[in-house]
């Protein structure tokens, strides 16, 4: 009996960095599912050699210079309703990713995960499955869970980033100073954080709020 040969997986990757979208590159390259038809560094151009290519999957990088991940996500879901893509992150609880799922994104998978994950997440996505793949599904999930900020804790980090004393901002917010503590605590460790201007600089970068 004949198999039924496979057609390759055509793919983008979007992300700033020529380090590791050569790397990403390598290891699909090795992979005879698939077809690196495309890069680019930066959304505008993403966008632009979607157009040209049409890949079956595009790996987004979020924060890239000029037009980010989630406005390229947005604009190529517009050309291309059943467009695939799939997250590129740092952080598995960046309020980016999140912003990029609700634009249309199919997935994540964490940059520090992609060499070795990466393969059988693009075959799932490209299989219809927006879900997360069960291999990456506990650990994503539970570091979303585990290091995102709550809205209180977020509403503190915002006026301590305004320069307000723990004091000032239990008088803005009618909490105790013990509770502001409280929170600060607990705000720098899901940040791994050294310091309030560490959290800041942090919370800033990860899109808890906008500049």
């Amino acid at each position: 009996m004949e198999g039924k040969v496979q057609e390759m997986i055509s793919v983008m990757i979007a992300d700033d960095h020529p380090l590791l979208r050569s790397g990403i590159a390598a290891v699909l390259a090795v992979d005879p599912k698939f077809s690196v038809v495309a890069e680019a560094s930066d959304g505008a151009v993403a966008i632009e050699q979607y157009k040209r290519f049409a890949p079956d999957i595009t790996l987004m990088d979020i924060q890239m210079p000029g037009l980010n991940g989630i406005e390229a996500t947005t604009a190529i879901r517009r050309i291309n309703p059943g467009a695939r893509i799939i997250i590129l992150t740092t952080y598995g609880g960046d309020m980016h990713v999140s912003r990029g799922l609700k634009a249309g994104a199919s997935g994540y998978i964490l940059k520090s995960l992609a060499r070795t994950e990466l393969s059988d997440y693009i075959v799932s996505v490209h299989a219809g499955k927006r879900s997360l793949s069960p291999q990456l599904a506990s650990t994503l999930v539970n570091n979303f869970q585990l290091d995102s900020l709550s809205k209180r804790e977020t509403e503190v980090l915002r006026i301590v980033a305004d320069g307000n004393s723990n004091q000032r901002v239990a008088q803005l917010l009618g909490l105790s100073e013990d509770t502001v503590k409280a929170h600060m605590k607990s705000i720098l460790q899901k940040l791994d954080a050294r310091d309030r201007t560490h959290a800041v600089t942090i919370a800033l970068r990860r899109g808890y709020w906008e500049h």
